[in-house]
């Protein structure tokens, strides 16, 4: 019996009901009189604010995913694939939101861990169990959790330093300050080499997310040379595994025409002999 949009009714509800949680969280906190993505502590790797614009395009492909979830290949997907892990994941993100616009940097480090957890089986999920067959899987489950997975992994980094850094404004940067903000720049630069070479094709949107990231801190961290260069630098090597993978996609989104024409043409040449 094939499924209809009312099969499991309860979830999808939910979800439609924590989207728009999680969406007017961060609503709030861009618009809100104390947003801290162009007024909260600065630290040696703040980006630059343009660099959180990538919430809002994250928030607009979960809008097509909680309405993709209506049909046939969504609900095999988010309903039975990911399940109640996106509603937590909702949930946990609001608190994350909420604790770091409010300055309780150390909390929000814990819940931006337990955000990342959340995202990642979310994407081993996603990645490993439900290769995309039409454009909506690609463009309403895997880009957007692709994307959401590397930019959590930079939020990571990100609210590390506002609760544990140097405040930027206050302090100049000691040798400690650059060598772990060397290091940082170092980790995200080799996680987008990561999602890079994480499969034949790689994962652009990550890759992308990650990238964004470094050239934001580049262009905001204008105080100390050290970390301005060093973020050029890595921005840079992440551009080039962008590339990789761009290079990588469209290899697949070609071979993939290829083989459809292929079939398209065999039937001719049968009809030949």
């Amino acid at each position: 019996m094939a499924d209809t949009w009312t099969d499991g009714i309860l979830l999808k509800i939910v979800n439609v009901v924590v989207y728009f949680f999680f969406l007017g969280s961060n609503i709030y906190t861009v618009a809100g009189p104390s947003s801290p993505y162009g007024s909260g502590r600065e630290t040696y790797i703040t980006p630059a604010p343009w660099a959180f614009a990538i919430w809002s395009l994250i928030h607009l492909l979960l809008l097509g995913t909680v309405v993709y979830q209506f049909t046939a290949n969504g609900k095999r997907v988010i309903v039975d694939g990911v399940g109640w892990r996106l509603p937590l994941l909702a949930v946990l993100n609001s608190i994350y939101i909420n604790t770091w616009a409010t300055g309780h940097y150390i909390v929000a480090f814990i819940f931006a861990l337990l955000v990342s957890s959340s995202v990642t089986h979310i994407y081993y999920v996603v990645k490993k169990h439900h290769e995309p067959n039409s454009a909506g899987d690609e463009l309403f489950v895997h880009l957007p959790f692709s994307l959401y997975h590397g930019w959590t992994t930079v939020l990571v980094v990100l609210t590390a330093f506002e609760a544990f850094g140097t405040n930027r404004l206050a302090h100049p940067a000691g040798v400690w300050t650059k060598v772990f903000v060397f290091l940082a720049l170092f980790f995200l630069e080799a996680t987008a080499a990561t999602y890079a070479f994480s499969s034949p094709e790689g994962d652009l949107p990550a890759s992308v997310a990650i990238a964004w990231s470094l050239w934001a801190i580049y262009a905001h961290q204008t105080s100390s040379q050290f970390v301005h260069w060093s973020a050029l630098a890595f921005a840079i090597l992440a551009l080039v595994w962008v590339l990789k993978a761009f290079f990588g996609t469209s290899r697949k989104l070609w071979g993939g025409r290829g083989t459809i024409m292929d079939e398209e043409r065999a039937p001719l040449v049968g009809n030949g002999q």
